[in-house]
């Protein structure tokens, strides 16, 4: 979450705020901090990065006020001869994606310029994971020659001179200047960096470091400007674009379109707005209430979505929008959380922990004993993490709109990822998950069969050290086991056994195999156990 400040003389602009209005803005789901005579603070939320910048939040706000509703559009110009960037192959394995748009007619002054600065480096924070996941350039479109090119070059082949600094080269910037120290680590390992070219050569920036002072900062001068976004998740990165330019069109900005020439050639921005397919009962039975199409309707128009029933068209800067959960969210937000009532169910009850979970809060705490730390991934992969491991028979999910789309089939995939992601945190790394992992069943009502497991990982570890983990665990409730010398794909042969308890495989202990370190990014050796924990319930 972040808070967001706004000029209270540059809001009443576009809303003139007294105490109805302010009580308002908390029922939005964005809690007033503080308003005074000079400005109001506001707590934005994650799932919201469209109501970071005054003009995202003004246009939320108007259409929940009702003064504003419905899906708002936008118009975007098609690409005018040169409005185009060129992605070289060389990216492909360093920051593979851009999105790119043009805004003209701009009239920029100095509180403009620091909304717009403010904006992207929140949007840097939040959905660019500190630029990680994604990073944003925005330059003067009057100081760049078109057509762009997104390329990769050597360390000593990149010279120019980045914003508050004189002419550097990419290594000297890495090593001396405040952004690249603190984003260094974002080009590690990498044997050519990313670069923004304009038709002359010139540079405009080394992705995701830093802009070139020449032309990468806009003035009050700037009437035209070139923004781009670059990094490896394209829809992510296509939602930070929309967030951006449809920020710039609420400023008085005509906003073009431009194309991006990869392996797959796309025109950006779209602001096509999404779809979600809904049920009046489902909506209904979440919220307890009873709407009509007509009711939803009108409380989905004051959200900033559509409804064409059974679907609702929702903005395309919107991040949150993932499954009709979420535009029942929407719909009791509209109505008004201060309008719902508490009811205790007419059912006699007695409450009382499941004994799954007594189970599984009974192997966390041993395992916490052993200095273990627990973890807790998402229930989906990405589809290069389900071809790395060889998942037979992948459950994708449907419409999904980010790169993860496979029901997790272990719980080693997430762990690998967890692992890559810390490979800078201090050694040992002693890790543990217990959750749902996914097969296919074919006579079930879903065709899905969901079983707990718990996953041990163990960096720098062995067999022994795996072994020794597992003895523990077993003995403290009072079971036990039998091990069974087994291959399994990317773990090394020889150092593998299949865990056997009451002559019915449960699971497996082993040594990660180097090549399948190499290709997550991890450098210690890794032991890792994995099991079902179906058995043991039963036995307990």
């Amino acid at each position: 979450m972040t808070n967001v400040r706004f000029q209270r003389s540059e809001f009443e602009k576009h809303i003139k705020l007294d105490e109805k209005i302010l009580e308002k803005i908390s029922l939005l789901g964005t809690p007033l901090e503080n308003a005074d005579k000079n400005e109001i603070e506001i707590e934005v939320f994650p799932n919201r990065p469209d109501l970071i910048s005054l003009e995202g939040f003004v246009r939320a706000l108007k259409s929940f006020l009702g003064k504003d509703t419905g899906l708002k559009k936008y118009k975007l110009k098609k690409p005018e001869k040169d409005e185009k960037v060129v992605i070289d192959k060389e990216v492909k394995t360093i920051r593979p994606y851009t999105v790119c748009a043009i805004a003209k007619n701009l009239s920029l002054d100095n509180a403009r310029i620091k909304s717009i600065i403010d904006l992207q480096e929140k949007l840097h924070i939040t959905l660019g994971r500190n630029r990680k996941k994604a990073a944003i350039g925005i330059y003067p479109l009057e100081k760049i020659r078109l057509p762009i090119r997104y390329t990769a070059l050597k360390p000593g082949e990149i010279r120019f001179a980045p914003l508050d600094s004189g002419e550097m080269t990419a290594s000297q910037i890495l090593k001396k200047h405040p952004a690249g120290k603190k984003y260094s680590d974002l080009l590690k390992g990498c044997q050519k960096y990313p670069v923004f070219l304009d038709a002359d050569s010139k540079i405009l920036s080394m992705p995701p470091i830093i802009n070139s002072s020449e032309t990468g900062r806009i003035t009050e001068e700037t009437k035209s400007a070139f923004i781009e976004c670059s990094g490896h998740d394209l829809e992510l990165l296509k939602k930070t674009l929309n967030i951006i330019i449809t920020t710039l069109a609420d400023m008085g900005a005509s906003i073009h379109q431009m194309s991006i020439q990869d392996s797959k050639p796309i025109v950006t921005p779209d602001l096509s707005p999404e779809k979600t397919r809904i049920s009046i009962e489902n909506i209904n039975k979440l919220l307890g209430l009873h709407l009509n199409q007509k009711d939803i309707s009108v409380l989905l128009e004051k959200m900033g979505h559509e409804l064409k029933y059974p679907y609702v068209y929702s903005p395309a800067w919107r991040t949150d929008i993932l499954h009709e959960v979420d535009i029942a969210e929407d719909i009791a937000i509209a109505y008004g959380y201060d309008k719902f009532k508490s009811e205790i169910p007419n059912i006699p009850t007695s409450a009382e922990e499941l004994k799954t979970e007594k189970i599984k809060a009974r192997i966390a705490e041993i395992l916490i004993g052993l200095n273990m730390n627990e973890i807790s991934t998402y229930h989906l992969i990405k589809s290069e993490e389900a071809k790395l491991m060889k998942v037979e028979k992948p459950l994708e999910i449907l419409d999904s709109k980010t790169d993860y789309k496979i029901l997790r089939p272990n719980l080693f995939i997430p762990a690998l990822r967890i692992l890559s992601e810390n490979v800078d945190t201090e050694y040992p790394q002693k890790i543990f998950e217990i959750g749902p992992v996914f097969h296919a069943k074919e006579k079930s009502e879903t065709g899905i069969k969901e079983n707990d497991s718990l996953l041990i990982g163990i960096t720098p570890g062995n067999f022994t050290d795996a072994k020794q983990h597992l003895d523990y665990l077993f003995s403290s409730l009072g079971l036990d086991y039998q091990l069974k010398e087994k291959v399994r794909h990317g773990l090394i042969e020889g150092r593998t056994g299949e865990i056997i308890m009451n002559d019915k495989p449960i699971g497996y202990l082993g040594e990660v195999h180097p090549l399948t370190l190499n290709k997550s990014g991890l450098k210690m050796p890794l032991a890792v156990v994995e099991i079902s924990l179906q058995e043991i319930y039963d036995l307990i």
